[in-house]
């Protein structure tokens, strides 16, 4: 750490070396401050870029995915796209990875077995996860469904905190159940389009499966984070280990189709690209685009950052779709975006902005202004 101070900086006994002169050593540290100080606006503003660009893109995915749509069904085999997807951001991270290798210094690249092994976890928990969201949408209906799932917010906090050790201030806690009541409201039907205690009419089993759902989803995005922060390894290298065992998942679930389906179609590799068409596309390419966003936050941000993404991603989703789909907006749309956006702006604003503090207390952290070198956070 370096500790920039301006209120104490001015005695000799904070000079960085006996030998050197005072004035210089004063020099050298503030210069020091500002580069990091630099470094970290420019290290911030990038994430906003990825961050905003995820939600565009989660956005795209739904609505891509409806546009594929032939007569209210696919004329494709959706398992096909996660796997292709799959495949998209292996090559991409190892083209990536193939010329980040030709520089110098080489990335580092950590091939230990001990080490490897940790990356199929991720998608085993999502493997488990999608089965899990099958079981609990035999007991209940959709609405309830996308409902519960904004548990995951909430959840996603919870073991941020316990398993990444990441402390939350009162306001940023208080700011993440405002986001999940947030989206929860604008999902939230009138009373005249289906009856409001549909809500809390099924079975304790299936309230008991969105719970698990909503864990299992933070659990994956959590230790995802872990993997990316655990060493300083490349995050290209990083991404070729995750979407290998990805691909092969994905490949073991077309495989199962078909001998569940008695191969009724044929192989998975002979129907692949059967009913593709350039929307089908889209929604592979953005949907391995997203992926590769997702990878970025968790090495550089974190899983809060990427909830807001998709959180808000539902939010323009909807709003979209009264201009695309003719989709009527309602009062609940239109307070849950408001609330959504109060939540992010007090999780992410300064406290100082958020409080009315006394111009004494404003002013003390600027003399003393703490300057991590290793900007990376403690996983």
């Amino acid at each position: 750490m370096i500790f920039c101070r301006s209120s104490k900086a001015s005695s000799p006994e904070y000079s960085t070396s006996q030998n050197m002169p005072f004035w210089l050593s004063k020099t050298i540290l503030a210069e020091t401050c500002a580069t990091y100080s630099r470094s970290g606006s420019k290290e911030k503003m990038q994430w906003y870029v990825v961050a905003s660009l995820l939600t565009i893109l989660t956005s795209s995915q739904g609505i891509l995915t409806t546009l594929s749509q032939s007569n209210g069904g696919y004329k494709y085999d959706y398992a096909t796209v996660p796997f292709l997807a799959e495949v998209f951001k292996l090559i991409v991270s190892a083209v990536l990875l193939w010329r980040e290798c030709q520089r110098s210094p080489p990335p580092k690249m950590t091939t230990e077995w001990k080490s490897v092994r940790l990356y199929p976890i991720p998608s085993i928990i999502y493997l488990i996860h999608n089965n899990v969201q099958f079981a609990t949408l035999t007991y209940v209906d959709t609405s309830t469904y996308q409902i519960m799932g904004n548990l995951k917010i909430v959840t996603t906090g919870i073991l941020f905190r316990l398993f990444l050790k990441r402390k939350l201030s009162n306001l940023q806690w208080i700011a993440i159940v405002l986001l999940a009541v947030g989206t929860t409201t604008s999902q939230v039907k009138g009373c005249g389009e289906s009856s409001c205690d549909s809500l809390f009419s099924s079975p304790i089993q299936g309230y008991m499966l969105g719970i698990l759902s909503a864990c299992l989803s933070a659990l994956a995005g959590v230790y995802t984070e872990f993997l990316m922060k655990k060493n300083n390894d490349s995050l290209y290298w990083q991404n070729v280990q995750l979407y290998t065992f990805g691909a092969i998942f994905n490949l073991a679930r077309l495989v199962l189709d078909d001998f569940r389906s008695g191969f009724e179609k044929g192989p998975w590799w002979q129907r692949i690209f059967n009913g593709y068409s350039i929307t089908t596309w889209m929604v592979v390419l953005n949907l391995g685009s997203t992926g590769l966003l997702v990878s970025w936050l968790m090495k550089y941000a974190d899983n809060i950052v990427k909830v807001y993404s998709t959180s808000m991603a539902m939010l323009l989703t909807m709003v979209l779709s009264v201009f695309l789909f003719n989709f009527k907006p309602t009062v609940q749309l239109f307070l849950g975006i408001t609330v959504c956006m109060m939540s992010l702006h007090m999780y992410f604003a300064s406290p100082s902005t958020l409080l009315d503090l006394p111009l004494t207390a404003k002013a003390a952290p600027e003399s003393a202004i703490e300057v991590s070198v290793d900007r990376r956070m403690d996983s």
